[in-house]
């Protein structure tokens, strides 16, 4: 809008002077020492005009042609930037698509004229990854880092990433600790961290980052119990098997109160201390944990103790029966209770309550044991085999109910008759010697 407005600016001007010049052209002369010029003045104010836009013509190309390399290397970068954009968007098409080297290929090419050189790279290496180079994807992440030192925590993010991907956990290692340094409470890095520390079985460690999970909320509440859990079952597996007998008590000292109410856990622990021959501090144990929630598995863990008092175990656990009275589990603990205290009637009232109720193949197995013990053994022959059909075998062959005896259209198999010998062997006269 604003050029139309100039060229009518200078129309209107033009069409003034011109209407001027029609009444009085005016007159000038200029004199140079012996010389003199006469002219009009339209005439000089249309070279002046002339020679000004030929000095402004002229002054502009000088100008033009000192910025000429400057501008050509503009026009360049321009449009190394617009291939670059295209390689970019076409690469991570062909990522998607999984041509991987292609696009690898494609990221690389351009990267330099990239605005960003640092995604070129970073994807370049998640590329090479996928092709299993893994000496250039590690020359990509370098040149990543090379491109913006200010984004290590990106690059190195995305060469942990890779690492765990590719299984090189001491590698992955060493890259998060170099995060941990830069980012402590990065919370990616919390939650590769652990899962690293997983996939090592790493639990010492990984109980170690548990309280700063915690403190980030990498992981919902429930989640983290569960890992913690997990950590702490695992660590006193080990201390189980460590050749030091102290290292059992020290994993369990270092359980939070919150944790040893888990079921599993103090299952664990009791049934460690049973293999210890501390039969005594298992019944504890499982006697303070059943207080706080009923759990099938920890009572047939509690009848399995050696304990010097089994009569106290049976009268303290008798008590469950008000609030279950038809729980199988409880029904064959009180049995085997009842088994090492020696009373055997209420031994053999409980496990039979136990069978009746459904109870596990264990419950067969102790009355069948029972009954052997008090010289019934024809009743324990038929527990016995009440414990082999008390489970439906889904993979059992179906037999017919005829089986075993003849039919009439059933052919009789005879024994084959001995093959004939053949025609070039003679049977011997008379069975004599020759």
């Amino acid at each position: 809008m604003s050029r139309l407005i100039k060229i009518w600016l200078v129309i209107l001007a033009g069409a003034l002077i011109g209407v001027l010049v029609a009444r009085d052209a005016g007159y000038v002369m200029l004199s140079f020492g012996h010389y003199t010029v006469e002219m009009s003045l339209a005439l000089l104010a249309l070279l002046l005009g002339v020679l000004f836009a030929g000095l402004y013509f002229l002054i502009r190309a000088i100008v033009r042609s000192r910025q000429l390399p400057r501008d050509i290397r503009s026009w360049r970068q321009r449009r190394g930037a617009h291939k670059a954009q295209e390689a970019m968007t076409r690469g991570l098409l062909e990522m998607s698509e999984g041509n991987w080297r292609s696009a690898e290929r494609r990221l690389v090419r351009y990267a330099e004229q990239s605005e960003t050189p640092l995604l070129n790279y970073l994807v370049a290496a998640r590329a090479a990854q996928l092709q299993g180079a893994h000496d250039r994807r590690d020359a990509y992440i370098r040149l990543a880092h090379e491109h913006m030192p200010s984004a290590d925590v990106a690059v190195s993010l995305t060469q942990a990433e890779l690492q765990l991907a590719d299984h090189q956990l001491e590698q992955a290692l060493a890259t998060l600790r170099h995060l941990r340094q830069v980012a402590p409470k990065h919370t990616y890095v919390l939650r590769l961290l652990r899962r690293l520390y997983e996939q090592l079985g790493d639990w010492e460690h990984l109980r170690e980052l548990i309280p700063e999970l915690r403190r980030a909320k990498v992981v919902p509440a429930d989640e983290l119990l569960q890992l913690e859990v997990k950590t702490h079952r695992k660590l006193l597996e080990q201390a189980f098997l460590s050749k030091d007998a102290r290292d059992l008590d020290r994993a369990w000292a270092g359980v939070p109160k919150p944790v040893r109410a888990d079921p599993e856990l103090a299952g664990d622990y009791a049934g460690y201390l049973q293999e210890r021959g501390r039969d005594e501090e298992a019944e504890k144990l499982l006697r303070e944990a059943l207080k706080l929630g009923w759990h099938p598995h920890l009572v047939e863990l509690y009848g399995l103790l050696d304990c010097a008092q089994p009569g106290r175990q049976l009268a303290r656990l008798e008590k469950s029966l008000r609030e279950h009275p038809d729980e199988p589990i409880l029904l064959l603990t009180l049995g085997r209770l009842s088994m090492r205290a020696q009373l055997w009637g209420k031994a053999r009232a409980y496990l039979e309550a136990s069978i009746a109720r459904g109870g596990p193949v264990d419950a067969y197995r102790e009355l069948a044991r029972l009954l052997e013990h008090m010289g019934e053994d024809a009743e324990a022959l038929q527990v016995y085999r009440k414990a082999l059909t008390s489970e439906e075998d889904r993979h059992a062959i179906p037999l017919p109910a005829h089986i075993g005896q003849p039919q009439a259209n059933r052919p009789v198999l005879e024994e084959p008759a001995e093959p004939p010998l053949p025609s070039d062997v003679a049977e011997p006269a008379g069975g004599g010697n020759a």
